[in-house]
């Protein structure tokens, strides 16, 4: 039997079908090209090839969107249909994909670890289990899916640059930034344009509230990742640099640039990133415009989707802020039919925290704050069940902290903002917000001390 370029067996006699498969996971793994329409056209004239269609159904899971969803089922079914002629790894990939497709996204993780355990250099089935990890909030498992079989892989090995930005995604995520950091460091030094590597060490710097270093290490590189497919992502956390430093200019400039877009591209990615911007400005009463309502015209045509909590809380705050109430019943109506009835993966995230937080973004948008704060606080330990990282999860204990502070609870909102600074003691934003709640208690001299730290801060 043939392999690829890691020695992991492939069921076709033609090995240019396998070397074009491995061009195909590079350049997806580069965030360069379109590698589903790479893929796509050479299954068109080799539709027998099993893993062809096995990369296809995998990359598009990562998309969490119902428009894929056909195109996916149909990678899935040509796969099944010659199951008979699969290896046992490849065998593996078709479980995987069935339960992706049917809702069971933690299945699908655990038949991708488990294709890593017979085969710890099957680099796809590793992407998928480590960014499936990363769409369901499993913290842990983003570490430790990698650390299985990272001591096997060395330089000698293509794609040994992948493995490293998995490896520091994962450990910064579980705080280990010292070597978080180290690793991602490593995998930009041996692939400079290696944006999600860029990107783990961008967490890192954020975690940690390095914010000049944070712009350095994007701007010095941009060129690297600015026409990349991860570009949106990667300019909003330079953008948050910025905003922590209160270089409000300089974030509007970044979402009119590349993130404000009058196109509807159905990528979801471009839409959560302007979302999340978009409200983080809000709570720190910035006036945006009609920023708002461009954004709310590419969300609604998706607003029923009930497919990715993630995805609901940003068109959430998109709808309340951009007053489109039919839409934003429309979400939590679908929301509320659909964990009464289905029994996904998905369920469990919408009902603990999905729906809870869309509740909340509407009390805060509509100046309840008081249950804003009621709707939160139960579930403030459980928003890792929402997926994404703990940059992109902050906003909603951002959200709570504001929430706090505007319907008059000033001891919580003291705890909060303390928490905040405990945990990021160099953010000039988290400084800020301390000394607005020690004003609001009236308590003059200690929100000047906070202050003070803020200003050193922004000028250091």
């Amino acid at each position: 039997m043939l392999s690829d370029c890691r020695g992991v067996p492939v069921s076709t006699d033609d090995q240019s079908l396998i070397n074009f498969l491995d061009q195909c996971l590079d350049t997806a793994l580069a965030f360069d090209g379109d590698s589903v329409a790479d893929i796509s056209r050479l299954l068109t004239d080799h539709p027998e090839f099993i893993m062809g269609h096995c990369f296809k159904a995998g990359m598009l899971t990562q998309a969490m969107e119902v428009r894929i969803y056909d195109e996916m089922l149909a990678s899935v079914e040509a796969a099944e249909a010659m199951a008979d002629r699969a290896n046992d790894r490849e065998r593996g990939h078709i479980r995987a994909l069935r339960a992706w497709v049917d809702g069971d996204f933690f299945a699908a993780v655990q038949h991708w670890e488990t294709i890593c355990t017979h085969h710890p250099f099957d680099l796809l089935a590793l992407t998928l289990a480590h960014l499936t990890d990363v769409l369901l909030g499993d913290v842990v498992g983003q570490r430790d899916t990698v650390a299985r079989v990272f001591d096997l892989w060395d330089e000698s090995l293509p794609g040994y640059e992948f493995v490293l930005g998995f490896y520091s995604f994962g450990l910064e995520e579980n705080r280990d930034f010292s070597h978080a950091e180290e690793l991602g460091r490593r995998a930009v030094a041996i692939r400079p344009g290696h944006p999600y590597a860029i990107h783990a060490v961008a967490h890192v710097l954020e975690m940690q509230g390095r914010q000049s270093g944070g712009i350095w290490w994007m701007t010095s590189r941009q060129d690297a990742w600015a026409n990349s497919n991860f570009r949106n992502h990667l300019w909003w956390h330079l953008s948050l640099y910025h905003m922590d430093l209160g270089q409000i200019d300089r974030v509007f400039e970044i979402y009119d640039a590349h993130l404000r877009s009058s196109e509807t591209s159905g990528d979801k990615y471009e839409e959560l990133d302007a979302s999340a911007l978009l409200w983080r400005l809000n709570l720190m009463g910035v006036d945006v415009g009609e920023r708002w309502k461009e954004l709310a015209v590419k969300w609604e045509a998706s607003a029923a989707d009930t497919l990715y909590a993630f995805n609901d809380v940003h068109a959430m705050m998109t709808f309340v802020s951009a007053g489109k109430t039919d839409a934003a019943e429309r979400l939590l109506n679908a929301n509320e039919r659909y964990i009464d009835h289905a029994s996904d993966a998905n369920v469990a995230m919408s009902r603990i925290i999905g729906i809870p937080f869309c509740r909340a973004l509407q009390d805060f948008a509509g100046g309840d704050y008081k249950s804003c704060v009621d709707r939160i606080l139960p579930v403030r330990y459980q928003t890792h069940r929402l997926g994404g990282s703990f940059a992109q999860r902050d906003i909603i204990g951002w959200t709570l902290l504001e929430a706090s502070l505007r319907a008059g609870e000033t001891d919580l909102a003291l705890a909060l903002a303390n928490e905040r600074t405990a945990a990021k003691p160099t953010s000039s934003q988290n400084w800020r917000m301390v000394a607005r709640v020690h004003q609001a208690r009236g308590d003059t001299a200690l929100a000047k001390r906070a202050d003070a730290r803020h200003d050193a801060l922004i000028i250091a």
